[in-house]
Order: C-alpha cells, then sequence, then structure tokens
C-alpha cells in the first residue's frame, strides 16, 4: 500500500497567513521535525516547521496544567476564537503577565517592532487611561501576579513616574519596566529614582546582540555602548534586570551563549528571556521562509552553546506549554547550579507539592544536594524568592535574595504563520488594549492594533 512521507499526530485550528481566515491544520512529524500542514481555498497550502524535536513536542501535554481563570471576564464567545479577545469566556489561562502600553512613541525607529513604534507614531496614553488601564488588571486578577509597563518606550512619557506611582499603591506582586534602556544608560539619576521602586519592580531590558550588523539591522542604529552603560547603572545600583532577546535565524541565534554568559556575570541580572521574532509590526528585515525560529530550537541552541544546562534543565511552563519554556539556576558563590532537573512534571502540577527548597543545603523534591557548605549567614532579603512568578516553581530560601536567582524563558509568540488555537487559549501573556479589553499578546498583534481593526471587522462578518 502506498503511505504518506509523514505521520499524522494531531489536528487544530489554525490560520491563513495571507487572509487570516480560520483554517483545518493537522500536525505531522516528518524528516524528525514537527509540521504544521494547512489549506486556505483562496492562497493555498501551507507547510509550517513548529518544532525540531518530536520528543520535546510529544512531552508537552505531561506538563498542561488545570486552567486558572480570571475573577473576571471581559467578552461574550460569539464569533469563536480568536475574533472575540478578550478576555472571552472561553479563555482558559489568566494572565500571569499583563502589559500596559503607556505610548505609542518610541525614542528609536526599531526595524524590527510588534508594535510599529516610533517618535512620531500615535500619542502617549493620558494618566487617566493608564490608570484606568491598570485598575482593569486588578479588577480581573485580584493581586496581579507581574505588571509590565511598556510601549512604546514608556520612560518617555511625560508622567512617567507618576505611572510607576499608582502601579505600586496597588495590589501588584511584581512590576516590570520593558525598555530599550536609553534613558537608564544617559542618566544616573533617572535610574537611581528607579531604584527606589524595588523591591518587586525590575528591569526588562533589550538586549539583542554584541554585534553592530545585528543592531543596526533589528534596532537601526549600533546601541552597544548604550547597552554597556545601561548594565553598568543597573550593576551599581543592583536594580533587578532580565535581559530581553529578540531571535532571528542566522542573525543573531549564535550568540546565545555568550549572552547568557554574560548575564550571569552581572551582579544585576536575575535571567535571559529569548523571543524569536513574531512576525507582525513592522518587520523590515525579515524572510518568513528562512528567518523563522521555533521555541524547540531555541532551547536546542542553548543547551548547544552552554554547559549549564541539559536536556531535563529546560521544560516546558505549564499554564502554556506549547509558547513557553524555562530553566532555574541558583548563583552561589560565582558558581550557577541548575535546579530544573530536579522537577518532577507531576509535582510541577500539583500546587500542594510545586515546591524547590532551599535551607543549608538545597534540597530538591526530597533530594539532598550538597551544593555549598559556608559558615557565613546570608542577609534574609526583603524580597524573598518564594512565589516570584506565576505558574513556575515557588522557591522557599529565607537566607537566600532573589539576586541568587537565575532563570532562562523562551517565550514564543504565536504569529499566522504558527497560529495554533490550543496554544491561543492557553496564552498567558495579555495587554490591556485602549478599549480596556484585556487582549492575548499574539492576537492583539495579528488582530487589535489600530491599523488591524478593519480586517477584523471584515473576518466578523463572514462568522456571523
Amino acid at each position: 500500500m502506498p503511505t504518506r512521507k509523514y505521520t499524522y499526530y494531531d489536528f487544530t485550528l489554525s490560520l491563513c497567513p495571507e487572509c487570516l481566515k480560520r483554517i483545518d491544520a493537522k500536525i505531522v512529524f516528518e524528516d524528525e521535525k514537527v509540521f504544521m500542514l494547512k489549506r486556505c481555498k483562496e492562497h493555498g497550502s501551507f507547510k509550517v516547521l513548529i518544532a525540531d524535536d518530536i520528543e520535546y513536542y510529544k512531552g508537552l501535554r505531561n506538563y498542561n496544567k488545570p486552567s486558572e481563570t480570571p475573577y473576571k471576564f471581559n467578552t461574550k464567545t460569539h464569533y469563536g476564537c480568536p475574533y472575540d479577545c478578550g478576555l472571552c469566556t472561553d479563555h482558559e489561562q489568566h494572565s500571569c503577565l499583563s502589559i500596559i502600553e503607556v505610548t505609542d512613541r518610541c525614542n528609536l525607529t526599531c526595524p524590527t517592532c510588534y508594535a510599529g513604534s516610533s517618535p512620531k507614531y500615535g500619542r502617549h496614553r493620558t494618566l487617566e487611561e493608564i490608570k484606568k488601564m491598570l485598575d482593569t488588571i486588578v479588577e480581573n486578577e485580584g493581586e496581579p501576579d507581574v505588571v509590565q509597563i511598556s510601549g512604546g518606550e514608556p520612560t518617555i512619557h511625560p508622567d512617567f513616574f507618576a505611572i510607576l506611582d499608582y502601579a505600586k499603591s496597588l495590589p501588584i506582586k511584581h512590576l516590570m519596566l520593558n525598555t530599550n534602556g536609553v534613558k537608564i544608560a544617559n542618566d544616573f539619576k533617572f535610574a537611581e529614582k528607579l531604584k527606589t521602586y524595588a523591591p518587586r519592580f525590575e528591569i526588562y531590558l533589550q538586549f539583542d546582540s554584541f554585534k553592530k550588523e545585528v543592531l543596526e539591522q533589528l534596532r537601526g542604529k549600533d546601541l552597544r555602548q548604550v547597552r554597556k552603560k545601561a548594565i553598568e547603572h543597573l550593576n551599581e545600583l543592583n536594580l533587578s534586570t532580565t535581559l530581553v532577546v529578540t531571535l532571528q535565524n542566522h542573525l543573531n541565534d549564535d550568540e546565545i551563549g555568550s549572552i547568557i554568559e554574560h548575564a550571569l556575570a552581572q551582579k544585576c541580572v536575575r535571567g535571559v528571556t529569548f523571543q524569536p521574532t513574531q512576525i507582525a509590526g513592522r518587520l523590515e528585515n525579515f524572510n518568513p521562509q528562512t528567518d523563522r525560529l521555533t521555541l524547540s530550537e531555541v532551547r536546542r541552541k542553548i543547551l548547544q552553546q552552554t554547559l549549564i544546562f541539559n536536556e531535563n534543565d529546560i521544560i516546558p511552563v505549564p499554564c502554556n506549554p506549547d509558547a513557553l519554556a524555562m530553566a532555574y539556576a541558583l548563583k552561589l558563590d560565582d558558581e550557577v547550579y541548575p535546579l530544573t532537573r530536579y522537577i518532577d512534571p507531576a509535582d510541577l502540577l500539583d500546587d500542594t507539592k510545586n515546591t524547590i527548597v532551599y535551607e543549608q543545603d538545597v534540597v530538591l523534591k526530597g533530594k539532598m544536594i550538597d551544593l555549598f557548605s559556608t559558615g557565613n549567614s546570608v542577609e534574609v532579603a526583603s524580597e524573598n524568592l518564594n512565589g516570584i512568578l506565576c505558574c513556575l516553581p515557588k522557591i522557599e530560601a529565607p537566607e537566600l535574595k532573589y539576586d541568587n536567582l537565575f532563570r532562562i524563558i523562551i517565550m514564543q509568540f504565536v504569529d499566522a504563520y504558527n497560529f495554533d488555537v490550543r496554544a491561543i487559549k492557553k496564552s498567558c501573556v495579555h495587554i490591556v488594549n485602549k478599549d480596556y479589553k484585556i487582549i492575548p499578546f499574539e492576537t492583539m498583534n495579528l488582530f487589535y492594533r489600530d491599523d488591524k481593526q478593519k480586517r477584523l471587522e471584515e473576518l466578523k462578518k463572514i462568522y456571523e
């Protein structure tokens, strides 16, 4: 009997990358990789690589935890996902990370920018609008886990510190500032004032490359000195920082290991987040056929380019395993000790067991690992490690500070090419839009920005 050249594995709903209509999609295994096969009546067939590691992809479902919903939903389900955001009553995950875009404007015009920001684009939100956005998050979440102040470039907003003041007055567990670092690099007094918002405050710092030509292609200018100076200021203040890397295949994916090593050497850096480029917004130097990267490819490159982590260290994040992977480590006396390898997936899905405990030695799921022995007592932190981020293991470590934590996150934002309705329903990174609705990051960039709304309304008419 004739056989197909692939092995059929699963079925989902996706989108046509051309017209954004909802279409059927098959998940298949071929040549040791995972592909999505889909066909639009108008625009033909598409074959999209979604993973280069079949076993990792098959294992994702072992990390799928019961859904945690918000206290309040904002829209009804009528047209079907992804045309009812949000959050609609059919969404399966609350906001682990909530984003407030306080301005459309930026002090850069990056060739790669999902929001299409620039010095002249759009406007600053008013302080009252921003307060209402933050209030919307609190209404939905009660005590939001992580809220990120973003843009555009939020540090250029005329009411920037008033925004932070209001956010800190709310029951938000952890506040982040998403920034390109220009203001922090050029104005140390500005950075000093940011430090006053600690603890439970972190800088989410754009850091894409060490190479001039890469930065010019992604950001439109050579930002090496800006990054260097910003990190110098943040180190001097020891202000908690995550380095955020936008990755593009054949451009900066060979720098993953060196960026991790650089991050580990910085006093202020608590981790690195790698984000494969999402095909959305302004994307001037990107070919979808050759430049896309999948989450599993980034995971493999981390393992190839560093000696710190092994196959058992970078695991799916249970709230949305298709789109998020993580690795945890402790930094102790200039040494790095991976922790995630000791986590049993079954325990990770059970909140009563989801704990890593550090006492005089490190105790992990009942296993004693004699990492170090020091006679020195470590100052008790005002912000300990317990429950820093939603959906990641809690750490009980009364003698350790947040300074001792190091994490790797791979965050793949789905676009029209690899759109999988299962992942979208579990999306936990959300943006509050101008209408005070809470929109998954992925669908926001596909349908709910100003220049996308017209197409969304056309699609809704089709599904009436």
